[in-house]
């Protein structure tokens, strides 16, 4: 009996450790999978107008921005609504002139699922759209010759309607490249040359906003305080960070809420541990009495019991551990779990060996605290009376 409660101890010990390694490193792989779908299209910082949609050219210092050493690339943007239309059909999406160094900022050449990254052929302006934009106006990019061409639709500026008028510019493009990021970007965005979009918005020396990339290891914060204390009170620096900060927070209180609640269920496992030491000590009461015969104090008694305790969970320690990161080695290698209409991509994971030693450590600390306070009340309310 006592060796069916103890395996069961060991087993819960085993599982919940297992299941706090594998859990916080599918965490800490969501949160690094959001990082990259939310940054590596979005700049690392954007400089934004404080006030209104656009800011013009001129109050910007370029050659400030272009010599800071922090910046790796940098693109003036203009974007805005527009209608799409490929055949019969229509759809409402968000379009962005850009300039070939945004290209470079965005990665673009690794998130194309077909056709190449470019904005410009034989001088005339390409555009690349979202994978799942193009699939709502059934186009397609051919793999052999010829190009898939659709017709945008931008309101025109302070004009009056009159019958008969058209109060849309209208212009074709043909596409280059479908692209591929993430969930938003892929259904909303068409990414066309900059001097394009200027002409379908009608605007001419207005931008929307500037997208920056820095360089490794940069700390966007102070960047982000230069830069204001540069460009003064009518334009917004707003860090990657600040921009998706809800969702990066989400994360990050999921992942907390998630190992409180494991470490709620390794304590209440850890009654199997309790319960363990407590029918091994009625078990061996009568020859704790013969060893008090023989001159054996209460804390020589307290050692047995207590490192009997200590041993069951780290044996429990140990192995959950090996399970744990042997399931988390396996999916990195193997890539056994494929996430949903994710074009192959497998279940992210991310092993975090500081992390690994906290939770170890934190198991131990409890089986620790765990394993002394049963003992310590067995022995002085059975044994008081006979030392």
């Amino acid at each position: 009996m006592i060796n069916y409660i103890t395996r069961i101890a060991t087993i819960g010990i085993v599982i919940t450790t297992a299941a706090l390694i594998i859990l916080t490193s599918v965490f800490n792989g969501i949160e690094s999978m959001v990082q990259k779908l939310y940054s590596e299209f979005d700049a690392d910082i954007t400089i934004l107008p404080a006030e209104g949609k656009t800011f013009r050219i001129q109050q910007v210092d370029y050659s400030y921005i272009q010599n800071l050493p922090e910046i790796k690339h940098f693109s003036n943007i203009v974007k805005g609504i527009v209608v799409l239309r490929h055949e019969n059909k229509w759809v409402n999406a968000t379009m962005m002139g850009v300039d070939s160094s945004f290209l470079k900022l965005t990665d673009m050449d690794e998130h194309m699922l077909e056709g190449s990254s470019y904005l410009y052929k034989d001088e005339l302006p390409k555009g690349i759209i979202g994978a799942t934009l193009l699939d709502k106006l059934d186009g397609y990019i051919p793999e052999k010759g010829g190009e898939e061409t659709i017709t945008i639709y931008s309101p025109k500026n302070n004009i009056k309607m009159r019958p008969g008028s058209n109060p849309f510019n209208t212009r074709l493009v043909a596409l280059s490249g479908r692209m591929a990021y993430n969930r938003d970007i892929n259904s909303e965005k068409l990414v066309v040359p900059f001097e394009f979009a200027k002409e379908v918005f009608g605007m001419t020396d207005e931008i929307s906003e500037i997208a920056i990339r820095t360089s490794a290891k940069v700390d966007s914060k102070e960047l982000k305080k230069k830069l204001e204390d540069k460009l003064g009170s009518q334009f917004k620096v707003q860090t990657n960070y600040e921009a998706f900060e809800l969702i990066y927070k989400t994360s990050e209180t999921e992942k907390l809420i998630l190992i409180f609640f494991l470490f709620f269920v390794f304590i209440l496992a850890s009654f199997n541990l309790v319960a363990s030491i407590t029918m091994l000590f009625i078990e061996k009461k009568d020859n704790l009495a013969t060893m008090l015969s023989f001159g054996a104090n209460k804390n020589f008694i307290f050692k047995i019991f207590f490192f009997e305790g200590l041993f069951i969970t780290l044996r429990g320690v140990v192995f959950g551990a090996i399970l744990g990161y042997g399931v988390c080695l396996a999916q990195v290698y193997g890539k056994f779990i494929v996430m949903p209409n994710s074009f192959g991509e497998p279940f992210p994971l991310t092993l975090n060996a500081m992390q690994g030693i906290v939770i170890l450590f934190l198991i131990i600390v409890f089986s620790l605290v765990i394993s002394y306070l049963p003992v310590k009340y067995l022995i002085k309310k059975n044994l008081a009376n006979k030392i």
